[in-house]
């Protein structure tokens, strides 16, 4: 009887622990489609085939933690918007600074001066 009642009371136990769990399991969601945190709106030309256009659309679509690095743009000083990103990360700190590597070196290997140097635009 004792046996019988322990039981019960453990599959009670479970039960409820089960039930007050199962909301936080959906919690953890996708980054897929987010903008992230964005500090300020990267110029992007209308071409769907221009590098940059095609790197931020990449870096929205990734579901994790992801940055998108750019230079400034000014119509009287920039000639050149070069770009960069890190998609899937481990953290949204490492996916920074990965995208800011990346720009600084697409720019390094252009030697072209812009209006200013690489920042990020946005991360997740």
């Amino acid at each position: 009887m004792r046996l019988r009642l322990l039981q019960k009371t453990t599959a009670s136990i479970l039960a409820a622990l089960l039930i007050w769990a199962a909301p936080g399991v959906g919690a953890a969601q996708s980054l897929a489609g987010s903008k992230g945190d964005t500090r300020f709106h990267p110029y992007l030309p209308q071409n769907q085939k221009d590098p940059c256009t095609k790197t931020y659309n990449a870096y929205v679509a990734a579901s994790g933690h992801s940055a998108y690095a750019t230079t400034p743009y000014s119509r009287v000083v920039s000639l050149y918007i070069i770009c960069g990103s890190r998609l899937n990360a481990p953290s949204q700190q490492a996916a920074e600074e990965l995208a800011l590597k990346s720009c600084q070196a697409t720019r390094n290997s252009y030697k072209v001066t812009t209006g200013g140097g690489c920042e990020i635009a946005a991360s997740k």
